[in-house]
Order: C-alpha cells, then structure tokens, then sequence
C-alpha cells in the first residue's frame, strides 16, 4: 500500500447519512421488524416437538453459529483490516465483528430449499440462533471484541445498548410466534411477508443503495471487500467440512452450512443504526454489513448452483439422524 492511500484513509471520515440516509434508516429498521416478524410466524408447535426430539441439528448449528462465525470475523479483521491505518480499521473491524456474531438471516432457508436441503431443520435453526442472539451475541462480541480493543481505546462496544437493541428487535419473533400458535392462516401470510422483505432488502440495496455510493465503494480497500465477502464464503465452506467430516446426511449438512454463513445483515445493520446513532464514526461501522448484506446473495447463489448438483437418488439411500 502507498503512502498516499495510507494518508487517505487515515484521514477518512465517512458520513452516517453517506452511508445510510436517514429515510433508509427509517426504512431499514421496520424492514428489520417485518422480517424478524415473519420469522417468528414461520414456526409451529410441530417444528418445536420435532427440534426436542431430534436436537442435534440445533445443537450443531448453535455451535458453528456462534463458533465459527465469530472466530472467523476475527481472523480475518486481524489478518486483513489491520493492515489499514488505525483510526479506518477500528471501526472498519468492529462491523465486521458485530456481523460474525450476529444470528442467521431469513434468506437462508430461501437458499436451503433451492439447495435441496432440508428446510425444516433451516427453519427452526434460524429460529433458534435468533433468540439465543440475546444472550450470545453480546458474549462474543465483548470476549473478541476485548482482543481487538483496549480499554483505553476511543472505539468501545456499548453491550448494554446492544443487548437493549437486540431485545426490542426480538420481540416481533416472540409477537410472530404467538399469533402463528393462534392463528394458522394469517401466521402463514406473515411468514411469506416476512420473507418478501427480506428479498426487497437485499434489491434495495442494489438499485438503490449500490449507485448512490459508488464512489465509496471504489475507495473501498480491497482488504474490506475480502472480510465482507469471505466471512459468508468461508463460513458456508467450513461448517459443511465440519458437518461431512462428523458425516451428517447431505441434505443436512447442506442446511447447516448455509445456516451458519448466510448471517442476518439486516438485523446487523439495524443494530448499529440504533445502538451507535451520533457515532462519528458510525459510517465506517456500517461498511461491513453492508457489503456482507449485498455480496451474501451473489456468494450464496453460486454455493446454491454447487449443491443443487447433489445426487439425492443415493442420498435417499444414506440415514438422515437430523
């Protein structure tokens, strides 16, 4: 790197509304609440009696989940983003993090059922990882986020403005839940708005979101677009090797890898524009989960095309313990 990009981005300050405006904060947030509703819906008293008895797959996918991703968000934020001058990575990095510890995202099960996985276990393991959010997103966010960060560093994680955030956001899923328990027919209409969102979210972004900072993007280092992009590429690949090697059933471990990398960006994003709201530096924590949020698409269509070649013919054949 030369001393004039190194100058460059030391001196880098990016604008919360060059990033986000404000009506896309607006936006974006109750897009997040919509999703998270339908994820909410999306589940019945029969997904939960199945999970009970057959826990394992749960089991598996909280412990890549919450394991792998955030592991990994830190390797690459210490191999890569460090690199960068200081007052850009910190902030660079810790959206990166707070993208590696957050939850899976709805749009995995749009891609487990393409991928010919199965869809119920996807279903519930989104669920799952969702509400265990409250409580191990803040834990491994703080215990990575303490690695990176001193003390005495201007750059601190507010856990307990995080924790307060990601307990309001929450609350729709519980809402979603109760009304699918008392109401089939509209939780079922629910379910389908909920992932209806979580698509336009992902077109917003790229008709709208994706011109207007184009010129961010192109001073982007290419160190940034690796962490965005690899953290969902290298998460999908590692938890499928981990799920083969201790031979899980294909389908199974076809779920379990996307699962485990296609995070929630939405709910990534929204956590930071109400929890670092006045942040100077708000518009660099955002860079990451933003460009995970577009890139996941395009990373997880082509894993799609990979898996949809599976022979399910023999994989009948093969004992599904899941």
């Amino acid at each position: 790197m030369n001393a004039v990009t190194l100058i460059v981005l030391t001196e880098t300050v990016v604008n919360e509304q060059e990033v986000v405006t404000p009506f896309e904060q607006n936006l974006l947030v109750g897009l997040v609440f919509v999703i998270m509703f339908g994820l909410g819906a999306g589940l019945t008293p029969r997904d939960f009696r199945l999970a009970i008895r057959r826990p394992w797959g749960l089991v598996i996918g909280w412990l890549t989940q919450f394991g792998i991703m955030p592991l990994l968000a830190y390797v690459l934020v210490i191999t890569l983003l460090f690199q960068l001058p200081r007052e850009y990575a910190a902030p660079v990095a810790l959206g990166a993090l707070l993208m590696g510890c957050v939850p899976a995202g709805t749009t995995s099960n749009i891609f487990t059922y393409f991928s010919k996985g199965n869809l119920a276990l996807s279903v519930i393991m989104t669920t799952n990882s969702t509400l265990w959010a409250i409580l191990m997103t803040p834990l491994v966010l703080a215990f990575y986020g303490g690695l990176l960060f001193t003390e005495d560093s201007d750059l601190q994680i507010p856990i307990t403005n995080i924790v307060v955030t990601l307990v309001i956001l929450l609350v729709p899923v519980v809402l979603g839940m109760l009304i699918r328990r008392f109401s089939a027919n509209i939780g079922a209409v629910m379910e389908l708005m909920g992932g209806f969102f979580g698509l336009f979210f992902i077109v917003f972004l790229m008709a709208t979101w994706v011109p207007r900072n184009w010129g961010l993007l192109a001073s982007t280092p290419w160190q940034t677009y690796v962490v965005a992009i690899g953290l969902g590429l290298f998460g999908i690949a590692v938890a499928y090797l981990i799920a083969r090697a201790i031979r899980l059933h294909p389908m199974n471990a076809r779920t379990i890898a996307l699962e485990t990398g296609i995070q929630n960006g939405p709910l990534a994003i929204a956590i930071v524009l109400l929890t670092f709201s006045g942040n100077s530096d708000i518009g660099l924590i955002l860079i990451v989960p933003a460009l995970y949020s577009l890139f996941i698409v395009i990373v997880a269509t082509f894993v799609t095309f990979a898996f949809r070649k599976a022979n399910l013919a023999a994989e009948q054949k093969i004992p599904s313990l899941l």
